[in-house]
């Protein structure tokens, strides 16, 4: 037989079962036991013996004059029992069944009920395990109360924080020192809810930021009275919005659901230094599903995330949602080959279509900062102090959010669109869109049509 290179023998049925039996006797404490145990691999020695399915054999192996030792093996668990003497598990009775199970034998061939000794033992090990499992859950309930306890503790007192600031007003938030902001985040970190921690942290940046802070302060505060109120009435709302407001405020839930598999086209990729970590969003768009995803990564202090994945590239894999409103968040999963360029772009939509996309997502996300946006056809145009992305088709226009004014990515867009429309993803929020990435209308500075460029 000619094998391709890198492919391996297949292997016969009498070799696999040859090396099942080595592996078996691995499994053996010392040499005498590996030495009875092959002794004891042959039907010879066992009567009774036969398999209940899902792993499980037993039988009674008889060695000299007293009573036949009971062994029974579930290798699901995996688990063993004899009644032998033997104080260096596995004992070499074990080992003889687990032989007789690797080789095949044909007295396990049919499946068969277990006598009753061997049902009992099953039986209380299963009892003992769902029992564990039980208790385990409990626990893991009583976890999750004390700290929903601490969480209503802290946005409580969050409310009354709030209260004071708004009764001083506005303007005395401006001084030094007022509000107390760090003390206020640190109690929340105390609450067990990072997410309040983090709004008073951003709350804190707002005070003398420029003109019309006391607007946006004011709006920040009836943000954060909104999801106090949400988290202490969590009980009265539908489930995804329930879970929108446990994320909002720091709790985690794992990603549910089947996973999707699809053709995922990287649109963006950056990081955001929040405190001592590095927060990593990468942006993907599925070509069959026509879903955008987006998978967050975390480094640790001084080191970038180990997710990255190339702006503009293709891969097959599964993604799995994650529960909350709008449901954009997913874990990554199983990657079926390698990066492919592809040089096109998602499809877009009008500038219009952009705005109504965030203002329904508001409803499911209240707290949303941005929804991800593809824009078709605009041009970057400078108007008055900034700069907007104007439809070539109509002339409508989004404003370009002010952090973004600051990056080189702008100057790399306006470059790229020579006064020409493109194709522009980016973020979409109350204060504009944030251009993340652009695709080439045409061949210019090496770089072929359709090729994407990222620009954050």
């Amino acid at each position: 037989m000619v094998l391709s290179q890198g492919e391996e023998p297949r292997l016969s049925a009498d070799q696999v079962a040859r090396r099942a039996m080595e592996r078996v006797l691995d499994l053996s404490p010392d040499q005498e036991s590996r030495v009875r145990a092959r002794a004891l691999g042959s039907e010879a020695g066992w009567s009774g013996a036969g398999r209940g399915g899902a792993g499980v054999a037993w039988g009674l192996c008889a060695e000299g004059t007293g009573a036949p030792h009971r062994t029974l093996v579930d290798a699901d668990g995996p688990a063993y029992t004899c009644s032998c003497p033997s104080e260096r598990p596995p004992c070499a009775h074990v080992l003889g069944l687990l032989l007789l199970v690797a080789s095949g034998a044909p007295v396990l061939e049919r499946v068969q009920e277990p006598p009753p000794w061997a049902a009992q033992w099953l039986a209380d090990r299963r009892g003992r395990a769902a029992a564990g499992e039980s208790a385990a859950r409990a626990a893991a309930a009583r976890r999750a109360a004390r700290r929903a306890e601490r969480v209503t503790g802290g946005a409580q007192e969050l409310e009354q924080r709030l209260t004071d600031l708004l009764r001083g007003g506005l303007a005395a938030a401006e001084l030094p020192g007022h509000g107390r902001w760090e003390e206020t985040a640190a109690r929340m970190i105390d609450a067990q809810a990072p997410g309040l921690a983090h709004r008073v942290r951003e709350m804190a940046s707002v005070p003398g930021s420029g003109p019309d802070w006391p607007a946006r302060l004011l709006e920040e505060c009836a943000l954060l009275h909104l999801l106090d109120s949400a988290w202490l009435g969590r009980d009265r709302l539908p489930g995804p919005l329930a879970a929108t407001v446990r994320t909002r405020v720091g709790l985690t839930a794992p990603a549910e659901g089947p996973p999707v598999r699809d053709h995922w086209l990287v649109l963006a990729q950056y990081d955001i230094p929040d405190g001592r970590i590095v927060t990593r969003r990468i942006w993907l768009y599925g070509r069959e599903s026509e879903r955008t995803v987006l998978l967050l990564s975390y480094g640790a202090p001084g080191r970038a995330p180990a997710q990255a994945l190339p702006v503009g590239a293709v891969i097959d894999a599964e993604v799995t949602p994650y529960p909350g409103g709008g449901r954009l968040r997913a874990e990554w999963g199983t990657q079926f080959g390698d990066p492919v360029v592809m040089n096109a772009p998602p499809p877009g939509g009008t500038t219009a279509e952009a705005v109504a996309a965030y203002g329904h997502a508001l409803r499911d996300d209240p707290w949303l900062d941005a929804w991800p946006v593809t824009l078709r056809d605009v041009v970057p145009a400078p108007s008055g102090d900034g700069w907007h992305l104007v439809a070539a088709a109509d002339g409508s226009a989004l404003p370009i959010a002010p952090s973004a004014l600051t990056r080189s990515g702008l100057w790399k867009l306006v470059a790229l669109s020579g006064g020409g429309p493109l194709t522009v993803f980016g973020e979409c929020g109350h204060r504009g869109v944030d251009p993340l990435a652009a695709w080439c209308p045409e061949a210019s500075d090496g770089a072929g049509a359709g090729t994407a460029v990222a620009l954050a």
